[in-house]
């Protein structure tokens, strides 16, 4: 009797086609690896762009990632090491925390209800402390320092600073918001009318310091640009110089025909 081969075979599914996916996968993930042994982690992110970018186009869903790197900053694994004396630095940023602490809590023992902030610097103490022991520069010869907006409310921090420092007193500081009175005292928060020789803007509002920061750093770079910006002495105008009753319209319209 002849046997007639069946002109419908039977497709054979693989008994564990999941095996076979993680087999599959892991071959993916051991060519990426090699990537980036080879190629370096950029190369990695490149290509991971580069096939979540595919997927996109052919339909896939893919999770929109929305952390993406900073602009002005580098990778950890390229920073340097840190230049400071970091437990020499934790030990002054602990008595100046403590000192700021004592400031308003003492000012509060005293005049119940006269309020004051202790957690604001409390949790900006590491990053003022870096920018005061390695970034912020003070104006010296012909250099006109840089201009810092500081949180206001941290402002017992920046007191308790400059008392280690030895810039303010005892007596100012047991006066901390009680500037008004007969001896001196310390204003709530930077305050440049009233301490003119230590705040620089009065930054208190939230959100508007670092406003301010960056249309001030906008409006530098645009006259440095068109070299109106003096950059020796006190970095005032070199040209032009407007009153202060000149109106808005109008001043836009002598700084436009003076850069033309």
């Amino acid at each position: 009797m002849a046997l007639h081969k069946s002109m419908n075979p039977v497709i054979e599914f693989p008994a564990k086609p999941e095996t076979d996916f993680e087999q599959e996968m892991q071959e993916w993930l051991e060519a990426f690896d090699e990537v980036v042994d080879d190629q370096g982690p950029n190369k990695g992110a490149e290509l991971l762009n580069a096939l979540v970018d595919r997927a996109r186009n052919v339909g896939v869903d893919v999770p929109v990632q929305l952390n993406t790197p900073y602009l002005n900053t580098i990778p950890a694994s390229e920073e340097v090491p840190y230049p400071g004396d970091r437990k020499l630095e934790r030990r002054i940023k602990s008595l100046i925390r403590w000192n700021a602490m004592a400031m308003v809590h003492r000012q509060n023992k005293k005049d119940p209800g006269i309020g004051g902030h202790i957690s604001t610097y409390s949790s900006l103490a590491t990053l003022l402390e870096v920018g005061f022991n390695h970034f912020f520069r003070a104006s010296y010869g012909e250099e006109p320092g840089d201009l810092i907006y500081f949180q206001g409310h941290a402002s017992p921090g920046v007191y308790a600073r400059a008392f280690l420092e030895g810039r303010l007193s005892e007596e100012q500081v047991k006066n901390f918001r009680h500037e008004l009175r007969e001896t001196p005292g310390l204003p709530s928060y930077p305050h440049p009318w009233l301490m003119s020789d230590f705040w620089r803007f009065p930054t208190v509002s939230m959100g508007l310091g670092p406003l301010n920061a960056l249309f001030q750093a906008r409006f530098m770079r645009y006259l440095e640009n068109r070299e109106l910006l003096k950059k020796t002495g006190d970095a005032r105008l070199s040209q032009p110089r407007f009153p202060r009753t000149t109106r808005q319209p109008d001043l836009r319209r002598e700084l436009q025909s003076a850069t033309a």
